[in-house]
């Protein structure tokens, strides 16, 4: 029986016989569709060859590739774990052909592959054809020998695949395969198609017209394939599952969840062990690729299905954190496959565990609030999408993790009413998807970039270099010429002006011509390969086929390499003080600061920070060369290099490797930072000159930001701090080394003065006006004692209260506190008088006429406060009347 890791292996191995390129998954958050969600088929990497705007060295490629379908049009999360083939994560086998091969080959590739490679038996398959496409029908007959009656055609969508409105689009083949008439269910197309019979299997698309707006349709010039095959449903197949949670790969997860929480893995718990097991590889593979749980967007889905999945630990009755410790279970089943799942292994284990003990603080409380509200409802009523909404907004309870609860009771939820409550609170934007916030990149990139070649980066080595115009573009179309004084963009053969990348801005400067100059303003990386530079003419025009002299701002330039190399040596610095687990989120390497996102859950100490900057400075004293290689990412790895998670590599890849380390700073006189980067540095550490940490922060959920200045800047700083440390000295009248010391003493002499006038305080109020001693009227048959203070806060009023108690040795007591014509109320009644006397009914008698509500405590003690203090003996007399009550 064949393991899933080696059916996706024969799949591959096939196909790339067969003269296809292997093509690595792309990650799951798509580089070239910003209005996806996530990866959720094998043809979204390869969107924009389909659509002609991008070419590759192949025509053939074959891929397995991770998907998610867990928000927007194609959400299963609800399903999962209670039916046999839905997830949240699931593989994509496919093949697929740009312009090259058609349905000629494309049917006879899938139905070797099945019945030889695969060995299924041919009469235990039949296909449906769109109900038009006699060529697909007439190619199954010739290749397969099925019958007609093998061959369903049919007249519906699900077998024409469109891209959008417009596009291109063809009809579909799908091969299912029959489990036998043990099972119930129909063929495709009959009354019975949804019984589990006839399982779909593979999903050929011939994609062969483009649709213009008004409907019609025209062949197109390159017809193409792309195919789709479930991995987890062929597996299940292959290995006489009827179900794909009892596949092999399957199978351990929701072994390794049974032996985590001491439980049967089929016993009544089996549902919950395999909604772990697939969002354990949802959450997982998300993390690896760059994701982090958050309130909106791609961060509030992970963060959804991670809180589905810790609720469902939690009734497997997992009181601590679950899934971190099921990590090991997922890498050595996946590990090989996708190796950036062990890369991140460490960010992965780390993220689970914090967002899990975040969530299990406010799991019970929720679920104890849905029992109380479901207690209230008459049987099988609706939950009320108010009381839903609470529990989104108060306990952090996705809606799906609701309706997923009450399922398990047989209720529903009211989601208008949700949907209702979710309209009018301001964050509603957090659940709902509607792209990620990144521009789609023009057309028109893609257009040029099929016309001239990509632009030639000079600039790792000069900074100053000539250039043809080969392409300007306005307002997102092309142009011959910019006039002087106008704008655009300009690309050139060749640039030493390094494009926006990887963190790192884009190079400004200036391009000289014999008839004039101009200013560039930005540069940018567009598709293709393309340097897009901001232009400004500034004497005469700037037209397609000028040569130029192109400078960059040699000292913007420098300002930004300094940034950029200690960024490399503060992501070492944080690494060895804080832990593997920290791995970079994000950045920025400007001229005038940087900036640097990692994987942390919590603030660093001041030590800590101290550390980082001390390491990182050591490293730039050191004045150790700055190196760059090229190499596969393979090898890259196997040096060490550090590379972002979720990153999508070419063949080639640039290292960046910087500083010896000493002994015993973990890497014992290696290379102290290797990174994957294609950005600009400079020669020597030594050249960074100085680097200060300015502090850390919190960027999101798991994720810390540090900022830091280098060079000039960071001496500027430390200047400035200086001065303002002499200033300082000046106004406290001592010498800067003793400020410290001054401070202290005075912030000692600060506290003993306000202890000194609390003490005043109380016994002036304890003493009464005039020095008085205080007297107790007898109201109700108690000893009561009530004053009006001024100069007394409401925390100074307890002790107070305490005292008045001490010296009364049976009675009742009410203070009232006017600061600054506000109140602030406290009432105390001696223990032995509490069964029949409450605190708290004095206090809201009295504050009730100071223009206050409520007030709260114990019987003993209670405090409140009201608006107007000058309806103080209002209150006092409101307090009297509660007694004789």
């Amino acid at each position: 029986m064949p393991s899933l890791n080696e059916i996706r292996s024969t799949f591959l191995s096939y196909f790339e016989r067969n003269g296809h390129e292997v093509v690595d998954s792309s990650p799951l958050v798509p580089r070239n569709d910003p209005s996806l969600m996530f990866a959720n088929s094998g043809m979204v990497q390869f969107k924009n060859l389909f659509t002609g705007v991008e070419t590759r060295d192949y025509k053939r490629a074959t891929t397995s590739q991770k998907c998610v379908r867990a928000g927007g049009k194609h959400n299963d999360l609800d399903n999962v774990g209670y039916t046999a083939r839905h997830h949240t994560f699931f593989e994509m086998l496919g093949n697929f052909s740009f312009g090259d091969y058609f349905k000629e080959q494309a049917i006879p590739f899938a139905w070797e592959l099945l019945t030889r490679d695969f060995d299924i038996p041919a009469d235990k398959l039949l296909v449906t054809v769109y109900h038009t496409d006699d060529e697909a029908a007439e190619i199954w007959k010739k290749v397969a020998g099925l019958p007609d009656e093998r061959i369903i055609r049919i007249p519906t969508s699900d077998n024409f695949w469109q891209m959008g409105d417009t596009g291109p689009c063809g009809p579909c083949t799908e091969i299912f395969y029959d489990h036998g008439d043990h099972i119930w269910g129909g063929p495709p197309g009959s009354p019975e198609e949804d019984g589990d019979r006839f399982i779909e299997i593979w999903n050929l698309v011939f994609m062969q017209y483009e649709q213009f707006e008004d409907g019609t349709r025209r062949d197109l010039a390159a017809q193409s394939i792309d195919t789709g095959m479930g991995l987890e449903r062929i597996g299940a197949l292959l290995q006489g599952k009827h179900d794909n949670y009892d596949t092999d790969l399957m199978r351990a997860l929701i072994e390794a969840s049974a032996n985590a929480t001491s439980t049967e893995p089929d016993g009544q718990g089996n549902v919950h062990h395999r909604v772990i097991a697939d969002h354990l590889r949802s959450t997982s593979f998300l993390i690896a690729d760059g994701v982090m749980p958050g309130n909106e967007g791609r961060g509030y889905v992970l963060r959804r299905i991670m809180r589905r999945a810790m609720r469902h630990a939690h009734l497997l009755g997992a009181n601590d954190p679950l899934m971190h410790r099921l990590v090991p279970a997922l890498v050595t089943q996946m590990g090989a496959a996708y190796p950036e799942l062990g890369r991140a292994q460490a960010l992965i284990e780390e993220t689970l565990k914090l967002e899990e003990t975040r969530f299990i603080q406010t799991l019970d409380r929720g679920l104890r609030l849905l029992d109380d509200e479901l207690g209230k409802l008459p049987e099988g009523a609706p939950l009320p999408g108010e009381a839903a909404f609470k529990l989104y907004d108060t306990y952090g309870f996705p809606l799906d993790l609701t309706q997923d609860a009450l399922r398990e009771k047989g209720r529903s939820v009211d989601v208008a009413g949700f949907d209702a409550a979710m309209a009018e609170q301001k964050a509603k934007a957090r659940a709902a998807w509607s792209g990620s916030g990144e521009a789609k990149e023009a057309r028109i990139w893609f257009e040029i970039a099929e016309k001239i070649a990509p632009t030639e980066f000079l600039g790792y080595d000069t900074e100053v270099a000539e250039g043809q115009v080969m392409a300007l573009v306005v307002d997102g179309a092309a142009v011959d010429a910019i006039p002087e004084g106008g704008e655009g963009w300009m690309i050139v053969n060749q640039t030493p002006f390094y494009g926006e990348s990887g963190g790192q801005v884009g190079d400004t400067g200036t391009y000289l011509k014999p008839e004039g100059a101009g200013m560039i303003l930005d540069t940018q990386k567009m598709s293709g390969g393309l340097f897009a530079h901001k232009v400004q003419p500034e004497k005469a025009a700037l037209s397609v086929g000028d040569a130029l002299e192109l400078r960059v701002d040699h000292n913007r330039r420098a300002a930004i390499r300094a940034n950029h190399s200690a960024t490399h040596l503060l992501h070492e610095a944080l690494r060895q003080t804080l832990g593997d687990h920290v791995a970079q989120k994000g950045s920025l390497n400007a001229p005038d600061r940087l900036r640097f996102d990692f994987s942390h859950a919590k603030a660093l100490s001041a030590d800590e920070l101290a550390t980082v900057e001390t390491e990182v400075n050591a490293f730039i004293r050191q004045n150790s060369p700055v190196e760059t290689r090229i190499m596969t990412p393979d090898d890259a790895r196997a040096i060490g290099a550090q590379a972002l998670f979720g990153e999508k590599y070419g063949d080639e890849v640039r290292v960046v490797s910087m500083g010896r380390a000493p002994t015993g700073k973990g890497h014992d006189g290696k290379t102290w930072s290797i990174e994957l980067c294609g950005g600009t540095h400079v020669k020597q550490t030594g050249d960074i000159g100085l680097c200060v940490v300015l502090g850390d922060s919190a960027s999101s959920a798991g994720v810390r930001r540090v900022e830091a200045l280098t060079g000039q800047a960071a001496l500027d700083h430390l200047i400035a701090q200086q001065n303002r440390l002499h200033q300082v000295a000046e106004v406290l009248r001592t010498a800067p080394a003793d400020v410290v010391a001054r401070v202290k003493a005075l912030v000692e002499d600060k506290r003993a003065l306000e202890n000194e006038v609390a003490t005043l305080r109380r016994d002036l109020a304890l003493a009464g006006p005039g020095g008085a001693a205080p007297e107790a009227r007898e109201v109700g048959g108690v000893p009561f004692f009530a004053q009006v203070l001024t100069g007394v806060s409401g925390k100074d009023l307890p002790p107070l209260i305490d005292e008045h108690k001490a010296r009364l040795g049976s009675g009742a007591v009410l203070l009232i506190a006017d600061a600054g014509g506000k109140a602030a109320v406290a009432a105390g009644v001696t223990e032995d008088l509490t069964d029949r006397i409450s605190a708290v009914n004095l206090v809201k008698a009295a504050v009730a006429e100071l223009g206050g509500k409520g007030g709260g405590g114990r019987p003993d003690m209670a405090q409140g406060g009201g608006k107007d203090a000058t309806n103080a003996d209002a209150a006092i007399k409101a307090a009297e009347a509660a007694l004789e009550g």
